[in-house]
């Protein structure tokens, strides 16, 4: 397979990688959202033996594994196959993206309403290769600000619905088989009446049909997993979403020679893990551990060279500035914005090896400076931070 540019208007997978600046990006989809043991120690051997030795967790709850080339990505495949972390059919790649609202149970309305989809994924339309579709049926959404292009939800009546991106309400349903229902129908709808050309669903201009009134309201949003104790295991974070395999490990088989109690693991469009049946884990350098880090209000993209349309590096200039004030702050390699979609307060956005400055807005915003060295963000963000 031939490195190539990145091309817009698809999403990179394990059977069709996509090429970066530092090799190929393969892209795993947890089955369900979820890992066992044995499936994240073997995601660490792949990502050593096969990549960089980085994994990094996106903002769709998928995992990448970074650094693979075209001699390293069959025999990277037919090990992710071996471990069920990839589906030997290339066609199941093909199906839209289900994310699960994390700490879903067997048995609960998140868990079968995906099950049920799962079952029935063939029935769905063939859509753009970005479009994704959120289950959050848990008693309050905790999805909402992450993409999606369709949803199900829990209402505030206490039923559920089924909601499409870009507007605030939704269409109620009876039950679960309804809601699966109404929601193979919007994507049969959505495909008929132009979404291949819109690409996603909030950019569809064409009215809702007749049978799917946007007049429900989603219940009112709750919490995201906080770091720490959970009432499943533990929760922790990653550094702008990228973890090195040999950390990860070490929370599972400590260098002291023990086994920690972790089962399976949950992916989350947080940049955190939930570690189930996790009682204690060792401290371990690379993971997140409290809600104050100040790293998890910052959003940095990979940034060069693991990014091949970046100019410059991102991470490290996060890590630098992280902890300054209350200040949100984006920093993206270039004018894509790939790590946040929401304005920040302050966005550095690379441009030929330089910064320029965006206050109050998004990657793509104008900016208020351009040209900035390293050095002359530090002296903006200091000033920007002590008036603020």
């Amino acid at each position: 397979m031939p490195l190539s540019p990145r091309i817009k208007g698809w999403c990179p997978g394990a059977w069709r990688p996509m090429a970066t600046g530092d090799g190929l990006l393969v892209r795993v989809r947890p089955p369900l959202g979820q890992l066992s043991r044995q499936q994240v120690v073997a995601l660490c051997e792949a990502a050593e033996t096969f990549g960089s030795g980085l994994i990094e967790l996106t903002s769709r709850a998928n995992l990448q594994l970074r650094g693979v080339t075209n001699e390293s990505w069959p025999p990277l495949m037919a090990f992710l196959v071996e471990h069920q972390l990839v589906s030997d059919d290339p066609d199941a790649e093909r199906q839209p993206q289900l994310m699960l609202a994390p700490a879903w149970q067997n048995g609960d309305d998140t868990h079968t309403i995906a099950r049920l989809l799962q079952a029935r994924g063939s029935e769905l339309a063939t859509m753009p290769g970005k479009v994704g579709i959120a289950i959050d049926a848990g008693e309050a959404p905790v999805l909402g600000d992450s993409a999606a292009d369709f949803r199900i939800e829990r209402s505030v009546e206490g039923g559920l619905l089924v909601r499409a991106d870009g507007y605030a309400l939704g269409t109620a349903v009876r039950d679960i088989e309804a809601a699966v229902e109404q929601l193979i129908r919007l994507t049969h709808w959505f495909v008929d009446s132009g979404g291949w050309a819109s690409g996603r669903m909030r950019r569809h201009a064409a009215p809702l049909p007749d049978w799917a009134p946007a007049d429900t309201a989603p219940a009112p949003p709750g919490e995201k997993l906080a770091l720490g104790e959970h009432r499943e295991g533990m929760v922790v974070g990653l550094p702008f979403g990228r973890v090195a395999a040999e950390t990860l490990r070490e929370a599972f088989f400590p260098a002291s020679g023990s086994q920690t109690s972790i089962s399976a693991v949950q992916v989350t469009p947080w940049r955190r893990l939930l570690l189930q049946d996790c009682d204690t884990l060792p401290a371990v350098d690379g993971l997140i551990r409290h809600n104050s880090d100040p790293r998890l209000a910052m959003d940095a993209c990979p940034g060069a060279p693991f990014c091949e349309q970046a100019s410059v590096a991102t991470q490290p200039l996060a890590e630098k500035l992280s902890g300054w004030g209350e200040t949100s702050v984006h920093i993206s390699g270039c004018t894509k914005g790939c790590a946040r979609r929401d304005p920040a307060d302050v966005c550095l956005v690379g441009q030929a090896g330089r910064f320029n400055v965006v206050v109050n807005g998004s990657a793509d915003s104008t900016p208020v400076k351009t040209g900035l060295s390293e050095s002359e963000v530090v002296d903006f963000m200091r000033n920007f931070s002590e008036n603020s």
